[in-house]
């Protein structure tokens, strides 16, 4: 049986998003998605659709699903929309006569310039609306104000499945230490990582060639680069992992960092410890900072400006992204006001956000000091969902 309860809980808080913005309607139109999926329709399609599909909801709460004859019944199923229409050789009689019926002045439709979340409508399937409404008088506009906030309000659906993600992840962690040791190359770690995502029948948030990402030692390139058999695990370097897993739909991204210490050594090396505490610092004021009402660019200021003042070159990324159905969930950056990133680093934060931390430090000799926490923000600051690091896990080594 198809769970639709993040659908239904979306599709509700699309209503109630519509009215707040006070656009007539939005509109999700999508073909063969498997081949050009649109990031959106996940929130309010049970399934992947092949002939062209237009979901289509109103700020007076009417939901209207039109498909092709062999996918009507998926929509039929989840018992929440008022219409299901189903067409056989073109979509735009349907169409066109919903919206007559309908009259929605202005249609907000998947497209932005700032938020790759919001910009799933293709050009081509852009042409093709052109096309069908000319003549009309409707206005397509974007729809970035209507997806930003649902995919960035996570619903009590969304946040608990975010929490087992994020909890499973932490027990995948424990079990790295126990298994780290001198000798071992970036591409075995990954390869005992990936074992153990399918002990427990999941997969990596992301690329699974690039998830998990492995760096060990000060020489091992740092990015969103893939596990190597050219660097080694080394006693008395760093190691440090990216990982994550999706689970029910969501997922979790957390970085950890390892010092394997050697023989006879008691002590943490001074240069790792000031680089750690000077990460964890900048990760605290974020925190600090990051709460409702609050631009996405401020939470970055204040880690970007801890950990210039403590001694190391700026990061070059946002030090937090939205975390949700996908690693990267679109919406409000917490990130640097750059030409890049187009609007995003202006949007509000909001409670039920769920956001990453991340920054980190290149140490010479040792490697790579990088955190990485997943947040969910409440009415009055943040919520940590899982185990923070608060030190560098010690990794003894036999001599």
């Amino acid at each position: 049986m198809v769970d639709f309860s993040i659908q239904l809980e979306k599709i509700a808080q699309a209503v109630g998003i519509l009215q707040e913005q006070n656009v007539d309607a939005w509109m999700t139109f999508v073909r063969e998605t498997e081949h050009n999926a649109d990031p959106a329709l996940p929130l309010v399609s049970p399934s992947n659709v092949t002939w062209h599909t237009a979901l289509i909801i109103t700020k007076q709460g009417y939901k209207v699903a039109i498909a092709g004859r062999y996918e009507v019944v998926n929509f039929q199923r989840m018992g929440i929309w008022d219409e299901v229409i189903s067409y056989d050789q073109s979509i735009q009689p349907a169409l066109l006569e919903v919206l007559n019926r309908l009259k929605p002045r202005q249609i907000a439709v998947n497209y932005s310039e700032s938020d790759t979340a919001a910009d799933g409508l293709s050009h081509g399937m852009y042409l093709t609306l052109q096309r069908y409404l000319a003549g009309t008088s409707f206005e397509m506009i974007s729809a970035e104000d209507i997806l930003n906030p649902l995919r960035g309000r996570k619903t009590p659906g969304e946040i608990a499945r975010i929490r087992a993600a994020v909890a499973l992840t932490d027990d995948i962690i424990n079990r790295i230490t126990a298994y780290l040791k001198p000798g071992q190359t970036e591409l075995e770690i990954a390869n005992f990582i990936h074992a153990e995502y399918k002990k427990e029948g999941v997969i990596p948030s992301w690329d699974p060639g690039h998830c998990p990402s492995v760096t060990c030692g000060p020489d091992s390139p740092v990015g969103h680069v893939s596990p190597s058999s050219t660097f080694v695990a080394k006693a008395g370097q760093l190691v440090r992992i990216d990982q994550g897993v999706i689970l029910n739909d969501y997922i979790s991204d957390i970085q950890r960092v390892w010092y394997l210490q050697p023989p006879g050594e008691s002590d943490i090396p001074q240069p790792i410890l000031h680089a750690f505490d000077s990460v964890r610092a900048a990760i605290m004021a974020a925190a600090a900072v990051l709460k409702p009402g609050v631009e996405g660019w401020v939470v970055d200021d204040a880690a970007r400006k801890t950990i210039v003042a403590a001694g190391y070159p700026e990061y070059q990324h946002a030090v937090g992204h939205m975390i949700g159905r996908t690693v990267h969930d679109g919406a409000t950056l917490l990130g640097p006001r750059w030409e890049r990133y187009g609007r995003t680093p202006y949007g509000i934060v909001e409670a039920g956000n769920c956001f990453t931390l991340e920054l980190g430090v290149q140490i010479p000799v040792y490697g790579l000091v990088s955190l990485e926490e997943d947040v969910l923000v409440t009415e009055t600051g943040v919520e940590w969902l899982g185990h923070v690091q608060t030190e560098v896990i010690v990794v003894p080594t036999a001599s």
